[in-house]
């Protein structure tokens, strides 16, 4: 699965691009037919701490699989995403299914 990932304003370093890689590739192996995916990272301009927005978008035949999340690290974040995105996966694997 390829992997696309962009920062807004602001460069993501080595350790966030391989945390976000690893991530990812484990969806993979629950549901091999992911095409590609998108990651959006962001910080917000709120005065608050949770300042940072990851939105992934997983591109797969017929839907595309979308999870957004803003938190105090873009870790937290893109874990929050990833379990959200591996719950529609399972019931987008039941729909399949069930056609």
């Amino acid at each position: 699965m390829k992997v696309n990932v962009q920062s807004v304003h602001f460069t993501a370093d080595g350790k966030l691009l391989d945390f976000i890689e690893s991530k990812l590739q484990k969806l993979a192996t629950h549901y091999d037919k992911i095409i590609e995916s998108d990651v959006t990272l962001r910080l917000d301009n709120a005065s608050n701490n949770e300042n940072k927005i990851v939105e992934i978008r997983l591109h797969v035949p017929g839907n595309d699989l979308f999870a957004k999340r803003q938190c105090s690290t873009f870790e937290e974040a893109v874990d929050e995403s990833v379990d959200a995105l591996r719950n529609q996966m399972i019931k987008h694997k039941e729909k399949i299914r069930q056609v």
